[in-house]
């Protein structure tokens, strides 16, 4: 296809582990923009961290979109927050306007500045988000609203910088928009159809198996740990 491009990069964000809201937990979820070029490689920005790898991070998760055309939607839901008067309030690498979970497919390959870069899952939120807002249950509004924002693997290093395009160089499936896994995922769990067709689809390990499971087992898994964390 001919490359299209989707939106303007109005930051590029990341920070440091710290300790965090809970006994034993840590955080880099407070990211902070960067100025100039950052190298971005398989692992994601250079000078970007994450606080628990076994959930965060790595080649599948290694940058983290958020746009910032939600921000709107969350003034209006929970009102005026001092998180939302800046990019970064979801803990995202990239900040754009123009571009949501609708507008990208599973798979999309894209140039993001100089490096290159694949749709490779949505973001499936969690309690540290809520412990960010103040709010007990932001990381379950975050999941029903749809607006979770995305994670891209890295096919092809470079620099990136604000003010770099977003381009889109390849769709391959594009009748998977991440909203539709979205549906899948978190309202439509059980649908016996769209989870056979989604295991057609080159899915992160742990989505394959969430839907074979449900296929399987004709039950949903439990979100409570992901959703209400630790105790405090």
């Amino acid at each position: 296809m001919t490359p299209r491009p989707l939106a303007r990069i109005e930051a590029v964000l990341a920070g440091r582990a710290v300790d965090y809201t809970r006994p034993g937990s840590r955080s880099a979820i407070a990211k902070r923009p960067v100025a100039g070029p950052v190298a971005v490689g398989p692992e994601g920005l250079e000078g970007d961290e994450q606080g628990d790898r076994r959930v965060h991070g790595g080649p599948d998760k290694a940058i983290h979109h958020y746009p910032r055309d939600h921000y709107a939607n969350w003034r209006g839901e929970i009102g005026a927050h001092p998180l939302l008067e800046a990019p970064g309030a979801f803990g995202e690498n990239i900040s754009t306007t123009g571009v949501t979970e609708a507008d990208l497919c599973l798979g999309d390959r894209l140039r993001l500045g100089a490096a290159v870069v694949e749709v490779s899952q949505g973001r499936q939120p969690c309690w540290k988000l809520s412990d960010r807002f103040g709010v007990p249950d932001m990381a379950r509004r975050v999941q029903d609203s749809g607006r979770s924002g995305w994670y891209y693997r890295v096919l092809g290093p470079g620099l990136v910088a604000a003010g770099d395009d977003l381009v889109l160089l390849e769709r391959p499936f594009p009748e998977w928009p991440l909203t539709r896994l979205g549906e899948l995922l978190y309202r439509r769990t059980l649908d016996r159809s769209e989870l056979g067709a989604a295991l057609q689809l080159p899915l992160v390990p742990s989505w394959r198996n969430v839907f074979a499971r449900r296929l399987e087992r004709a039950e949903t898994e439990s979100w409570d740990s992901r959703l209400g964390g630790p105790s405090r």
